[in-house]
């Protein structure tokens, strides 16, 4: 269940990440509410999931998830650069948090 929890942590992560946008600097109150709320409930489900999970490797694949879905999204959605650079170095994050998942006890 730990696994589950960490993998819901990481996508309120990429929620909160991408609703940093719309909040315009915490000045609009409802994308500030909704992002406010990812945020602790991001924050709870790490928690919950470090009880089983090795922290190192519970908050390297919560990052990771962060990392790659606001940065996919982000190009996707938000019109950001894609280029084969950003794709490689995503690549690379996914590969470390593979590696990490398998090799956690």
């Amino acid at each position: 269940m730990a696994w589950v929890y960490l993998i819901a942590a990481g996508i309120l992560e990429v929620g909160w990440a991408l609703g940093l946008k719309s909040t315009q600097g915490f000045t609009r109150f409802w994308p500030s509410v909704w992002t406010a709320a990812a945020i602790i409930g991001s924050m709870i489900l790490l928690a919950m999931a470090a009880r089983t999970i090795p922290i190192g490797v519970a908050y390297a694949v919560w990052t990771g998830i962060g990392v790659l879905g606001a940065t996919v999204l982000g190009m996707a959605i938000l019109g950001e650069p894609v280029s084969a650079t950003r794709l490689l170095c995503l690549v690379l994050i996914l590969g470390g948090v593979i590696g990490l998942k398998l090799t956690a006890h």
